[in-house]
This record gives structure tokens, C-alpha cells and sequence, in this order.
């Protein structure tokens, strides 16, 4: 299993972003993946940069490991046709690094824009267009699209990368994974569910790039470790059904009120062992997952991390 490191906008500036972009790189992380975010979960996270912007400053500032995001909503917030533009000029900044990872996006950042939050049904209905436009303008040539969320009028990348760009759609249950496995690349996921990663390589045909994510809370001191986790990540408790539909920080902080930083610790490895981190990256690989993203909670607590990943956790976990 391939083993990266998120660079999370949640909760660092651009500039301290491509720093552990670079450090990351150096401490032998095979790819990074960002978040593409308006608000923090929490206002203790205290950040929420452009993505796209660090992106293409961090493809300067690397030259080995993949990029990727994790994931960007094409269908509000931005128009799908203008993230096709985004993801190919990246590929050509990164010299052919970069898979576009997509999602149908959260509450807390497409409200922005202020046309309401839609169910999930049309939501992965207004994703599956997305793709499908997306899938198009990389094809090359003028794209028209008419569709029952989405409009395209005569489009066209001028700038193509030789390299298409791999798309990787967000999942959460089967119909998602009927729906996108055989319009994308590569499967992303948050839980270590075999059930998702069976169904994707059967309805893809044949084993297929499986990406996951894993939130650990590294420090010397665990009890420090449990309550940063507690701070800034008892988000991550509510589920993405709940963590979906929450329209901003002052939301998330109210539905997580009463998680206490032991509920936090049962779900995020914290300290500073090895253990925990590679038990918890086991289930990802058991239940047949290629890659797994880690993220260092707390911005501020990235630099003792990365020593720490290369020198003990990383040679440990392959």
C-alpha cells in the first residue's frame, strides 16, 4: 500500500501548506493529496485557503511525489467546466503528477455561493454530470452539454496535457459505486470498507486505484495528542452522512458538544507509537485499499510529524 500525507487547508496558511508540501516530499511520502475547503470544520482549524493557488505553487516545490485532491465539489461552488480548466493546468504545472479527485461536496463550503443545499440524490446526480463534462473537455476538442444541472456552451482546454488526467470520485455505498466506477479512474474512501472496494473493482472490471484517508494526532505527550484531536477533529465523529449536511463551524461545534476527547482517541491513533498508526492502516489494507493519505492533526505539529514519519513510521508501515 501506498503511503501520503494530506496537506489540509482546514488547518494551515497557504504558505506553511507548501512548505510541508516540500518536507513531505523529502520525508519520502509517495503522494499528497489537499482539501479543497471555504471553512474549517471548527474555528479552532483556523484556516481555509484557495486550494488551487497552493496547488500550483506546490508543484513547484516538488518533483517526485503525486498530487491530488481530496476532494473538490464540481457542481456549486464551481463549475465543472471551469474544473476541468483547474485540473489540467495543474497536470501541466506538475509535469503529469496530478489525479483530480471529486466529490459531491459538503454544506459547510458550497453555501457560499447561496443556492441552498440540495438532497443527496440530485446532488450525485449533479456530480455524475460533472464527471461526464469533465470526462469530455479532456477528451479535447469543443464540448456542448445539455443536461438537467449543467449547461456547456462550446468549451474547449486549449491548454491539454498529454497526460489525461485521472479522475478519482468519493464514495460512500453501493449505488455511489455503481454509479462512478466505471466514469472514473480510482475509488476514494474515508472508512476501510471492504464492501466498497469489492464493488468498485467489479463494476470497473478489474482491480482499480482504491484511496483512502486516515487522521492520526502525533506528539511525544499523548494527553496532548487526545485533547489537539479533541479540538480540532471532533468533527470527524459525526459521520459523512451528518459532517454533509452541516451549513458551518458554529454547526459542527453544537452537534459536537458533547463528544469528549476519549470518544476523539477511540477513532484517531494518538501518541506517539507506531502501533495504533499501523493497526489502523492495516484495516485500510485489508479491506483491499492501494493507498492510504495520512493527516497530521494540527497545523502547527507538522514539522516533529514528518521527522517522525520518516524515520520510524513510514519504513514501519511498508
Amino acid at each position: 500500500m501506498r503511503i501520503g500525507y494530506t496537506l489540509m487547508t482546514e488547518q494551515a496558511g497557504p504558505k506553511a501548506l507548501v512548505d510541508h508540501a516540500a518536507r513531505a516530499e523529502r520525508a519520502g511520502f509517495d503522494f499528497e493529496v489537499m482539501s479543497d475547503h471555504y471553512f474549517p470544520w471548527l474555528a479552532e482549524q483556523g484556516h481555509a485557503p484557495y486550494a488551487w493557488s497552493v496547488l500550483g505553487a506546490v508543484s513547484q516545490v516538488t518533483d517526485r511525489v503525486e498530487l491530488m485532491t481530496y476532494v473538490t465539489c464540481p457542481t456549486m461552488r464551481y463549475h465543472p467546466a471551469v474544473v476541468a480548466q483547474k485540473a489540467a493546468t495543474v497536470q501541466l504545472l506538475s509535469d503529469g503528477r496530478f489525479t483530480l479527485g471529486l466529490g459531491a461536496g459538503e454544506n459547510l463550503n458550497e453555501h457560499v455561493v447561496g443556492r441552498g443545499w440540495p438532497p443527496v440524490n440530485v446532488r450525485h446526480e449533479m456530480l455524475r454530470e460533472a464527471v461526464e463534462i469533465i470526462s469530455m473537455l479532456f477528451d479535447g476538442g469543443h464540448v456542448n452539454y445539455a443536461g438537467k444541472h449543467f449547461r456547456v456552451d462550446s468549451a474547449k482546454l486549449w491548454d491539454l496535457p498529454e497526460k489525461r488526467v485521472p479522475l478519482a470520485v468519493a464514495v460512500s455505498g453501493s449505488q455511489s459505486v455503481q454509479t462512478f466506477a466505471p466514469l472514473s479512474d480510482a475509488m476514494v474512501a474515508t472508512e476501510p470498507d471492504a464492501e466498497l472496494s469489492q464493488g468498485w473493482d467489479v463494476f470497473q472490471g478489474g482491480e482499480a486505484r482504491k484511496i483512502g484517508q486516515l487522521p492520526v494526532c502525533w506528539d511525544r505527550d499523548r494527553e496532548k495528542a487526545v485533547a489537539r484531536a479533541h479540538e480540532q477533529f471532533r468533527w470527524f465523529a459525526g459521520g459523512w452522512k451528518v459532517n454533509a449536511e452541516l451549513p458551518g463551524p458554529a454547526g459542527f461545534a453544537g452537534a459536537t458538544q458533547f463528544v469528549r476527547p476519549e470518544d476523539v482517541a477511540e477513532q484517531i491513533p494518538c501518541g506517539a507509537e507506531v502501533g495504533p498508526i499501523a493497526e489502523a492502516a492495516r484495516a485500510f489494507a485489508d479491506a483491499g485499499f492501494t493507498d492510504l493519505a495520512l493527516v497530521q492533526v494540527g497545523g502547527d505539529h507538522q514539522e516533529e510529524f514528518l521527522e517522525f514519519a520518516r524515520d520510524e513510521l513510514l519504513p514501519a508501515l511498508r
